[in-house]
């Protein structure tokens, strides 16, 4: 009983780093006051945003770089336009997990699964 107890810790242990890099597919994005800014999409190495605002130029696609607890926004609108630098995950009491969209200063955008 107590390897099958030791098992199951270590294969947690080890799955854990894996399970925190999930930051792919479509995300709902809200400002900071909590109205809805746009949807993030990210796939493999690149992402793209779509904003609820018209003519909005952090609108399109970049590059980003997957870290262990989110990914690095290496250019495109959100880079350019917002100076979002990197997305961090964190955890969400209603999703699950979220991404939080970071300046060097600020959060200024927290996107849920969509």
């Amino acid at each position: 009983m107590r390897r099958i107890a030791l098992a199951t810790s270590l294969f947690a242990l080890f799955a854990t780093p894996a399970l925190a890099q999930n930051f792919e597919g479509n995300w709902g994005c809200r400002d900071p006051t909590a109205s809805k800014a746009g949807i993030l999409t990210i796939y493999g190495q690149v992402y793209g945003f779509a904003s609820t605002a018209v003519g909005d130029k952090s609108s399109g696609t970049g590059t980003i770089t997957p870290y262990q607890d989110g990914v690095g926004f290496n250019d495109g609108g959100l880079k350019s336009t917002r100076a979002i630098q990197a997305g961090r995950i964190v955890p969400d009491p209603n999703y699950g997990s979220a991404i939080q969209l970071e300046t060097a200063d600020a959060i200024v955008m927290l996107c849920t699964p969509h």
